[in-house]
């Protein structure tokens, strides 16, 4: 009986120690305290990758609109969006708005100003593909510095990215960014630049608006041989620029040509004031005195031979008279005659085009003349209106190819022959001088005084543009 007992005991001593071991595995671990907690489970948020981060933490300016609804009218005005069919075409170019072409790169300047003013507020220019193509420029002053333009250039094309160009005022910067343009393979319209010798360097992407300085002053010659046929002497004072002396080498050639007899050539120092030097060395009888350079100097060259009190019967001088500031001068303007690529008294029409077989593009000279005037408030001069001819002239092109790529707009200025008011547009396009102006003609100026004792300049040569008659300069 104690035996079967003792076994009875055993037997449950066993299975009680089997029951304990189970008890203690099957249920599932209390939770552990923080300190005793696996590596694992216990990683801070920060070591989980970004994306892991649950929207809540991260910065309101994060979180997608939909968490915070935002205002659809000012989120607009913040971020248009771009109209389907409309591009932007920037056209790039330095501009003399401080040094000593700033008054003819000025008035270069309000010319173009009011071309972009105009054009786009028309709706653009539309392309072969139905897109509308408005206009924005970017410039920088040149400082009327030719060692800044190329620099400037440069930075036009591959920082701004401009698509067209035009150039700068003065033969001398225009012909140092004709080499960035050609480069690049981008089209540039030159104006307030009338050099031959920039078009005789192989370039065919680089075309000039205006005259060419070889025809700039040979029309007072024949003016001169007009009001007074015995007079044979001219002496020739000129600044030692690159256009300057473009245009008196060509005028000493033709005057030579006519069969008269050039006394004086000599050439000054750009920043010249003091001309007594030059003025001294006119010989006595002296028929005409021709040359001068730009606005600055050309002005103060006129004074001085007028309190010189230097007699000839035709003083013509480039660029400073023409311009309305030239009155300026006082007595020393009268009777003095200018080359001017255009005037607001010149008569060129839609029907005069018509009349002559070629297409009119853009305003009548009356419109160019009114809207200036109203813009800035004073008389348009020949760089004013030599600025709006530049950027009308590539307008032209780029309607007529119905593209801005550069080879079809390149076709439309080659093939151009057409009138605005500027005047007619025609480029060579031979290999030897491909852009040079081919078509368009200079017209004189002389100045008057008016019954109220006002100086006042009126077209006097060609005879055909003449508004008033030309007359010998009288004896001072």
């Amino acid at each position: 009986m104690r035996n079967w007992k003792g076994k009875i005991v055993l037997i449950l001593l066993a299975a009680g120690l089997v029951l304990l071991g189970c008890g203690q595995e099957a249920p599932k671990p209390q939770a552990k305290k923080a300190s005793e907690a696996k590596p694992e489970a216990a990683k801070p948020a920060a070591e989980k990758p970004a994306a892991e981060k649950p929207a809540a933490e991260k910065p309101a300016a994060e979180k997608p609109a939909a968490e915070k609804p935002k205002d659809p009218a000012a989120e607009a005005k913040s971020d248009p969006p771009a109209k389907a069919g409309e591009k932007t075409v920037i056209i790039g170019f330095t501009s003399s708005k401080s040094g000593k072409f700033k008054t003819e790169g000025g008035r270069q300047i309000n010319g173009l100003n009011l071309w972009m003013e105009q054009v786009n507020a028309k709706g653009g220019v539309k392309l072969a593909d139905g897109t509308m193509v408005k206009f924005a420029f970017k410039d920088y002053d040149d400082e009327s510095n030719k060692d800044r333009v190329q620099e400037l250039y440069t930075r036009l094309i591959n920082n701004d990215k401009a698509d067209f160009l035009i150039s700068p005022y003065s033969s001398g910067l225009a012909d140092a960014s004709a080499v960035i343009a050609q480069q690049y393979n981008k089209i540039m319209i030159t104006t307030g630049a009338a050099s031959d010798s920039t078009y005789k360097k192989g370039y065919t992407l680089i075309y000039q608006a205006y005259t060419p300085a070889s025809r700039y002053l040979t029309g007072a010659v024949d003016m001169l041989a007009k009001l007074s046929p015995k007079s044979k002497k001219i002496a020739i004072i000129y600044e030692k620029a690159k256009f300057s002396q473009d245009v008196v080498n060509a005028l000493k050639a033709y005057a030579t040509s006519k069969g008269f007899k050039v006394v004086l050539f000599d050439g000054y120092d750009k920043d010249t004031t003091d001309f007594a030097a030059f003025i001294n060395k006119i010989p006595p009888k002296t028929d005409a005195v021709m040359g001068g350079g730009h606005f600055a100097d050309t002005s103060t060259l006129t004074k001085q031979l007028y309190e010189k009190k230097v007699n000839a019967k035709l003083f013509a001088f480039l660029v400073a008279p023409p311009e309305p500031k030239f009155a300026e001068i006082g007595a020393a303007c009268f009777a003095v005659v200018g080359p001017s690529q255009w005037e607001p008294a010149a008569k060129y029409s839609e029907e005069a085009a018509k009349a002559a077989g070629m297409t009119w593009f853009g305003p009548s000279v009356q419109e160019f003349d009114d809207s200036y005037k109203k813009k800035y408030g004073e008389d348009p001069s020949y760089h004013s209106a030599g600025g709006y001819a530049a950027a009308l002239i590539l307008q032209a092109a780029i309607e007529k190819a119905g593209s801005i790529d550069t080879d079809k707009v390149k076709k439309a200025l080659d093939d151009m022959n057409m009138m605005t008011f500027f005047g007619v547009t025609k480029f060579d396009t031979g290999k030897d001088n491909h852009g040079l102006q081919a078509g368009h003609d200079m017209v004189y100026i002389q100045w008057f005084k008016d019954p109220k004792g006002e100086f006042v300049k009126k077209i006097v040569w060609p005879v055909a543009a003449a508004s008033a008659k030309p007359f010998v300069c009288p004896a001072r």
